[in-house]
């Protein structure tokens, strides 16, 4: 059984690390300042960090800095956890005022992957469990958003695949008239939706692009049953704070990419 309070040498080394990342060449007093760490503790956790490649004492340059080694730290986190970890705090604060999911999906290969849902703090969740569930991209909001909003080069290239795809919900690629149609419509306005075909039926799902530059990183969602107000009055209550919220995770996701 774990008490759930943290290792003060691990803590106090990755606070080291952190401030490391934020200025190029780092000396002893600056970090005793910044990390408020005594600086026995700081020479210590430095010549341990040095030791295993992590950082540089170049005193030609005035002090300490992380090296490449530090890159083997975020091998294995890719766009979606970022995307995530900058949406996580704003998505569940979203379902507590509004009490509908939000998804959020990334794009995988030929349709969208759901790598974050706030199902279970919602109340009025048309949906028991969303989190890796891969949505087609010509049928379901979040992935009409995505294909609508995406560079033009991407989306044609998309599209050859969903052509020769056997899936049922992608036959709207072969016919390029039915495409145009979706991406004009959620174009024009501002959001996409999924199409009244495909199951549940009893919902609806509204969602919007999170962009960073012309890149879509992934897409929000948020779902609601069709049952509990007219369509009209869902659009004006949802989608304005819809689109408020990629906008907030945009600018997250610009803040944890400048701290990297």
């Amino acid at each position: 059984m774990t008490s759930g309070s943290p290792v003060e040498a691990v803590r106090r080394a990755f606070a080291l690390l952190e401030e490391l990342n934020r200025q190029r060449i780092n000396s002893v007093q600056h970090l005793h300042k910044a990390t408020a760490l005594p600086k026995s503790t700081i020479v210590r956790l430095l010549e341990t960090l040095r030791l295993l490649g992590y950082v540089a004492n170049d005193p030609r340059q005035g002090g300490y800095q992380v090296t490449s080694g530090v890159r083997g730290l975020s091998s294995g986190f890719h766009g979606d956890p970022l995307v995530v970890e900058a949406a996580r705090s704003w998505a569940i604060e979203f379902t507590r005022r509004h009490k509908l999911p939000i998804g959020i999906a990334v794009f995988d290969r030929d349709a969208m992957v759901v790598r974050f849902s706030t199902t279970r703090e919602s109340p009025m969740s048309p949906f028991h469990a969303t989190v890796n569930m891969r949505l087609p991209l010509l049928t379901r909001a979040m992935g009409r958003s995505y294909i609508a909003f995406c560079p033009a080069a991407e989306r044609n290239y998309i599209l050859g695949v969903l052509a020769r795809s056997a899936h049922p919900e992608d036959r709207a690629a072969r016919d390029p008239e039915e495409v145009r149609e979706i991406i004009a419509r959620v174009r024009r306005n501002g959001f996409a939706e999924r199409s009244p075909d495909v199951q549940p039926k009893s919902a609806n799902t509204f969602s919007v692009p999170i962009r960073h530059g012309r890149k879509v990183l992934a897409t929000l969602g948020v779902s609601y049953f069709i049952s509990a107000m007219p369509k009209t009055k869902a659009i004006a209550s949802y989608v304005p704070p819809l689109l408020d919220l990629a906008k907030k995770i945009e600018k997250s996701v610009a803040d944890l990419t400048r701290v990297q």
